[in-house]
């Protein structure tokens, strides 16, 4: 039997002590992980980065340099954070109260982005909860999203529209024809349910 992969917390970091963290997950330099947060095995965590109470991370998820992820973020396994990210967690945000006095927790109520497996959200993206990103699916650099993401769906802009469909390898599709779409890596092939939903061909 192979040993279980280290876990590395870097001695900057701060990872609350009800934590939990994954065999061979890497918390990297001045990243906080919060309290009763869950990452899973294999995860990177990127410098300065910011893990929310109770957060959860699924296996092999790669959060990069100072990305915000607020609770009640899920993130599935194979998920990709980029640089800068931020999902964030207040639907109608203010730091005080109509009379004047300051918010505290039980005067709002948080909502989360939910991340589906192997997604992708390119650097400085904004993901406004409450929002799903459907598996597989990849959001360009400096999105801004503002409702929910078909899986494998190709997302660009602010506020972020689909501009095409990617595959499990990160490419955009290409067009086959009769709603038949392939990947130029791998050579899956994917169909086109509705101009939603994009499904993958399995083999017989």
């Amino acid at each position: 039997m192979s040993p279980e992969p280290a876990t590395m917390i870097n001695e900057t970091a701060d990872v609350a002590a009800t934590a939990t963290i994954g065999a061979g997950t890497k918390v990297w330099h001045l990243a906080q992980v919060r309290e009763n947060a869950v990452l899973g095995e294999n995860c990177t965590i990127g410098r300065g980065a910011y893990i929310g109470p109770g957060v959860s991370l699924g296996d092999n998820c790669k959060v990069q340099n100072h990305a915000l992820v607020y609770e009640p973020a899920t993130l599935a396994d194979g998920v990709f954070i980029g640089p800068a990210v931020v999902l964030t967690n207040d639907e109608f945000p203010r730091a005080v109260n109509p009379d004047g006095s300051p918010k505290s927790a039980d005067d709002w109520t948080p909502v989360g982005v939910a991340i589906r497996e192997g997604a992708s959200i390119g650097a400085k993206s904004v993901c406004i909860a409450p929002v799903t990103i459907g598996a597989w699916s990849l959001i360009g650099s400096g999105s801004t999203v503002v409702k929910d993401v078909p899986d494998f769906a190709l997302m660009v802009g602010s506020p972020a529209r689909r501009i095409g469909w990617v595959g499990r390898a990160g490419r955009p599709l290409t067009a086959l024809g009769d709603g038949l779409w392939e990947c130029p890596v791998t050579g899956a092939q994917y169909r086109e349910a509705s101009s939603d939903e994009l499904v993958e061909v399995l083999p017989d």
